[in-house]
């Protein structure tokens, strides 16, 4: 399946990846879209807002608590390892929009958070953020200032933190080759990355069992797994 790119990849020096919940789904981490993005018959797309966290920050607490309890026990799958071990090879960095940390638990030492992480919090009204090191006795937790702390992740409708994004612009703009996986690329800004890559007339190759917004902007496309694929991917650059 890689046949047609086998030249190309010759001299890439440096590799991008965009990965998405597709990737960590591999490791029994629930995505939000679908079948698995319900709990307790609630919509998590519905949940992972500002306005559902004012309305009701105990019930989005709760959520967020069993979903770190969730990620915690989830461990990197051969898609995540894979990446990790590129970067013995090649010049490797991870634009996730995952928050879950499983990147760096299985090596890669280059990850940018677009979404940001479920192991940090921050104040809703002050410059406190922090990670989160144990579970709160109370629900909402509250800040040393009073008000009430959230997790420091990005919501549907938020800016992502300016400063990575920023980074993230440069990386994609830098790259020989970018691969996207396990993303639809229906999330905005994270969708625009491969323009930048393009710009750059970097190869761009999508690994996503289904149809994604850009799949027609791919220079090749595998319908398959993460898991699956990029451990036989990375055997090319072993190969050269």
């Amino acid at each position: 399946m890689f046949e047609s790119i086998k030249d190309q990849i010759k001299n890439v020096k440096k590799i991008v990846f965009v990965t998405g919940a597709g990737i960590s789904q591999e490791s029994g981490i629930p995505t939000f879209r679908g079948k698995d993005g319900l709990w307790r018959n609630y919509d998590a797309m519905k949940l992972a807002t500002i306005d559902a966290f004012y309305e009701n920050p105990r019930l989005v607490w709760e959520w967020y608590n069993e979903r770190r309890k969730n990620i915690f026990s989830a461990h990197p799958n051969n898609g995540h390892k894979a990446i990790a071990e590129l970067e013995k090879l090649r010049d490797v960095v991870v634009l996730t929009q995952n928050i879950d940390g499983l990147h760096q638990k299985a090596g890669s030492s280059k990850v940018l958070e677009l979404h940001g992480s479920i192991v940090k919090i921050k104040c809703t009204v002050c410059d406190f953020i922090d990670e989160m090191m144990t579970d709160f006795s109370e629900s909402p937790p509250l800040c040393k200032c009073g008000n009430i702390l959230r997790p420091d992740v990005v919501w549907f409708g938020e800016a992502l933190p300016q400063d990575v994004w920023q980074k993230a612009i440069i990386h994609a703009n830098q790259c020989d080759l970018m691969i996207i996986a396990g993303t639809s690329l229906a999330v905005s800004p994270a969708n625009t990355l491969p323009m930048y890559a393009k710009q750059n007339n970097a190869l761009l190759i999508e690994i996503n069992p289904e149809n994604t917004e850009m799949s027609s902007e791919m220079d090749l496309i595998i319908r398959n797994t993460s898991a699956n694929i990029l451990p036989e991917f990375i055997s090319l650059f072993k190969e050269n």
